[in-house]
């Protein structure tokens, strides 16, 4: 039995189709003999006795479909050529049979991408569908290997051809519902995905030749999203991309940018003429645990509504990670060469761009990291809790080689933007359309590479006049070793915590000098954008 569900015809197994046969004693179907003779139904007022050898298919008998048939108890000679279950003959070898009527043409199933015909008796039948995913699962992965560097959870190259036939690779794409097929063993990673996957959407990004997949979350019903910065720019490539964004019911929506702040790698766009969207819930961040569930919503590969869980690994993880639409500041840290940290974007025929130009900046984000596998194109994308509540904004992933071009994808070693930033930036881009972030005014080194420092932390360098670090005392020479309650181990770290900051907010900030540790509060600055 195929898939195919189309109607041919007339249903087989329908008695007005079926000629009148008997079983004979050997239990096989005979045709009746072709006597003209009508034989009359008997009386039912006389029983009819059944002969011994009659028994068994008098009990097979189907009733009779026309009073004027030969009745079952009346032995008939069997025909001398094989009949199938309806008496009809069977075809000679190596010919199929044909029961549809004889001018009617048989019906074609659909071409659409290019999938080949198909006419009713040719043989086995498998679901377009089923083929097309099959298709577009082969073609996802090709493009996985094409990439091979793209080690950042963000954007998959679209692949594009001008053959006619074949399936493009952003339509490499499951259901983005979530399927429950038993409803009596659901567990709780099936009912986050199931409350918080409407609220998950799709974004395809391109310009000129460039293009790439990524994800996002609804902020509103009227349609507001929030995603990567590189996720809306190619990575800093394109200051007004095409944007095309596929919600989880399957729905195609235009969508322009609102603001984004590379700072912090995020990005609002408003998709036109979007109502009765499902809003994702805001979790606070500030309260997670190391190993809290986590789970990671998007469309890894261009496959849309992929579920994967894991745990929350570790929190206030300081990562920095070359950007295109990074803007140079006065107190960020440059990333080493070999940093393992990216959101590398594929070009759009899968060949890897190249990272780290000389006109790239440089952006460091304290991100929660997670095992929950991430992948390409689950940038912009929700890592949820335990209730379905948005804790992070997938941004990136670890790279376990020496260069990006060695990244196939995850490695169980994931991060997000927290929640409670996302947040803020979200609101702040909604309505100036530009975000604030703090600025420490102070350059700063890790204090492990200073042969004098006895403590790990963010050794500073120089003092910028007027700023934020010197109105709170400090110095060149000073060792930070603690920003508004997160320890400090190096640069990045301090970087990342300053701007994790509005403009303009304060901390509470320890530091260490001639072996004496000093706490101050000190209110940063504002970084310029």
């Amino acid at each position: 039995m195929t898939d195919n569900t189309q109607d041919s015809g007339r249903n087989p197994d329908h008695r007005d189709d079926a000629d009148p046969f008997e079983v004979n004693a050997a239990g096989e179907a005979a045709a009746p003999t072709g006597s003209a003779e009508t034989v009359p139904a008997p009386d039912p007022a006389v029983p009819v006795q059944v002969q011994p050898e009659q028994a068994h298919s008098e009990q097979a008998q189907p009733e009779p479909a026309q009073p004027e048939q030969a009745q079952p108890h009346q032995t008939q000679a069997a025909l001398g050529y094989a009949t199938d279950a309806f008496g009809r003959p069977l075809p000679e070898e190596g010919t199929a049979p044909n029961y549809y009527a004889p001018n009617a043409a048989p019906q074609a199933y659909a071409t659409a991408d290019g999938l080949a015909t198909h006419t009713p008796g040719s043989g086995q039948v498998k679901d377009p569908a089923k083929r097309r995913a099959s298709i577009a699962l082969i073609a996802a992965l090709a493009v996985g290997a094409l990439v091979g560097g793209a080690s950042g959870a963000g954007v998959t190259a679209f692949v594009l051809t001008n053959q006619d036939n074949g399936i493009p690779v952003n339509r490499a794409q499951g259901p983005s519902n979530v399927l429950v097929n038993n409803t009596d063993s659901v567990n709780q990673i099936t009912a986050v995905a199931a409350k918080a996957s409407p609220s998950v959407v799709t974004i395809e990004a391109a310009s000129g030749n460039s293009g790439g997949t990524g994800s996002g979350v609804v902020l509103t019903e009227d349609g507001y999203v929030l995603t990567n910065t590189h996720v809306v720019t190619l990575d800093g490539a394109a200051a007004e991309a095409t944007l095309q964004v596929k919600g989880n019911d399957g729905r195609l929506y235009a969508a322009t940018i609102v603001g984004t702040d590379p700072i912090s790698d995020l990005a609002v766009v408003k998709l036109t003429d979007a109502k009765g969207l499902t809003p994702i819930t805001f979790a606070d961040s500030g309260k997670l645990n190391v190993g809290d569930t986590a789970i990671a919503i998007g469309a890894p590969l261009g496959l849309s509504g992929t579920v994967t869980d894991g745990i929350v690994s570790a929190l206030n993880r300081s990562i920095s990670i070359a950007s295109s639409a990074a803007p140079t500041t006065p107190d960020s840290t440059t990333p080493d060469d070999q940093s393992p940290f990216f959101f590398d974007l594929p070009n759009k025929d899968g060949s890897k761009s190249q990272q780290g130009a000389s006109n790239s900046g440089s952006i460091s984000l304290s991100v929660i990291q997670t095992d929950a596998a991430i992948n390409p194109g689950n940038s912009g994308g929700a890592l949820l809790n335990a209730k379905g509540e948005l804790i992070g904004i997938n941004v990136a992933i670890a790279n376990a080689g020496g260069s990006s071009a060695s990244a196939a994808g995850n490695i169980g070693v994931g991060f997000s933007i927290p929640s409670n930033l996302a947040k803020r930036v979200s609101d702040e881009l909604i309505a100036n359309g530009k975000a604030t972030h703090g600025l420490l005014g102070a350059s700063v080194t890790s204090a492990a590479g200073d042969p004098k420092s006895v403590t790990v932390g963010a050794l500073i360098s120089e003092v910028s006049s007027g700023g934020a670090a010197e109105k709170a005392g400090l110095k060149k020479g000073d060792v930070i070793t603690n920003f508004n309650g997160v320890p400090i181990t190096d640069a990045n770290d301090l970087t990342a915590q300053v701007r994790v900051l509005a403009a303009g907010g304060k901390a509470d900030l320890t530091y260490v000098r001639d072996g004496k540790s000093i706490t101050v509060s000190v209110t940063v600055g504002q970084l310029a954008g």
